[in-house]
């Protein structure tokens, strides 16, 4: 068995531990993957399909900018508030207390601060998300209004809501404010476009963005012109994932599990995928694209964590394509991570960033490192550092080093 398929195995028992008190879980199997992997390919292997950021995104038509800004990783996602009014069955957290605007473990008490980090760490989009942002519009609204004031004029900025407290006098203040775009999660509200035709008109930019229930996909498909009739541009998908809050209700919709970094559901994709293919064939005038689990999970970690080290990293390093320096001198090749984290003074291997409204602690810490390389292995290490490989290396070490310098390529096969 080959160092990836160890890997994969190695998630599988991982998810096996995690879920243990649900026995009755479905998980994939080989004669089940076989039928669904005919499925996946039917549905993404045509003429006239469209990929973005390493085969990962399929797409119809466009993708809206606050999505190819995500892709770069130069996107930075506020959550306004932990609380939600909504109680949806597929929602993968409990969202039930308000909590200080935070992102990536940082708290930000005053939009001054968060915009200021903004500024440093030169994100290029922002979005509003929770919880439910429209919970504290007023607050919502201060944060969106001080990117506004210090940042880049040219920063893209977008809301995720559900759409229940939505009226046309609050989308008419974000837009003064500058909002770009708003994106409805329509599953909270039973499907219902009336909260959108609001914003038509007075946002410049409207999204549907949902995790994709198998259960409603011709629903979806049959909503589609009245989406584009009610101004919706854009259509974002998402895959259902389990974690340890759903677990109950989606161990009770007889769906099938896939093991990867989160468990994730097959029927999911294959309804997300069902529905780009609808609006293909249909030459429907919307943008539709389907955020897999793998883009999200590959890009948005590498993205961010790029971010950080073009800041804070010393000049003149090498920076891969996943964000980790590298150090490839002589016979030896280490990876190093830069981790910021809220102030703890006493923390003597913290560095201080100290901003004019917050601080911040940072460190280089050590991702891997290799033993001596003798000279084949120099020569092989050199070569997989210069070009990324067509296959994933089956050789632990140029593995670990694949998994430091590259983004995964696709959708990982059933």
């Amino acid at each position: 068995m080959d160092i990836f398929n160890t890997y994969l195995n190695n998630l599988v028992n991982q998810n096996r531990e995690t879920f243990l008190s649900y026995p009755n879980l479905k998980w994939l199997g080989n004669y089940t993957a076989a039928e669904a992997q005919k499925k996946r390919d039917k549905l993404t292997k045509l003429p006239e399909a469209n990929w973005l950021f390493k085969e990962t995104k399929p797409f119809h038509k466009h993708i809206s900018e606050g999505c190819a800004i995500c892709g770069l990783g130069k996107w930075s996602c506020l959550f306004i508030t932990g609380k939600c009014n909504a109680n949806c069955f597929y929602c993968p957290t409990p969202q039930l207390a308000d909590e200080v605007p935070g992102t990536q473990n940082l708290n930000f008490e005053t939009p001054e601060a968060y915009a200021e980090y903004i500024s440093f760490f030169n994100f290029e989009g922002v979005s509003f998300s929770g919880g439910e942002p429209l919970l504290f519009f007023d607050r919502t609204l201060k944060y969106l209004e001080q990117i506004r004031k210090d940042c880049n004029p040219e920063i893209y900025i977008w809301m995720y809501t559900n759409g229940i407290l939505a009226d046309e006098q609050k989308f008419k203040k974000l837009a003064d404010a500058g909002l770009n775009e708003v994106r409805f999660d329509i599953g909270a509200t039973d499907y219902k476009l009336d909260k959108i035709k609001l914003a038509k008109g007075v946002i410049p930019n409207i999204t549907i963005e949902i995790p994709v229930v198998p259960e409603e996909k011709d629903r979806i498909i049959k909503l589609l012109p009245e989406m584009i009739e009610a101004g919706v541009t854009n259509f974002n998908l998402h895959q259902l994932r389990l974690t340890k809050y759903n677990a109950p209700k989606l161990s009770k919709r007889n769906y099938t599990f896939i093991h990867a970094e989160q468990p994730i559901v097959l029927e999911s994709e294959l309804a997300a995928l069902e529905i780009l293919k609808y609006a293909k064939e249909n030459h429907l005038e919307i943008g539709i694209n389907y955020c897999s689990f793998f883009f999200k999970n590959r890009f948005q970690k590498a993205g961010f964590r790029k971010q950080i080290t073009n800041a804070l990293a010393a000049p003149g390093v090498k920076i891969t394509e996943k964000g980790y320096i590298r150090n490839f001198v002589e016979d030896s090749i280490d990876y190093k991570a830069v981790v910021i984290s809220e102030k703890n003074s006493g923390n003597k291997s913290m560095q201080e960033l100290k901003l004019k409204h917050k601080s911040y602690d940072y460190k280089t810490e050590n991702a891997f490192k290799s033993n001596i390389l003798n000279e084949i292995q120099k020569k092989e290490v050199e070569k997989i550092t210069e070009t990324e490989p067509e296959k994933i290396p089956s050789d632990e070490l140029l593995f670990k080093i694949w998994q430091m310098e590259y983004i995964e390529k696709g959708l990982r096969e059933y």
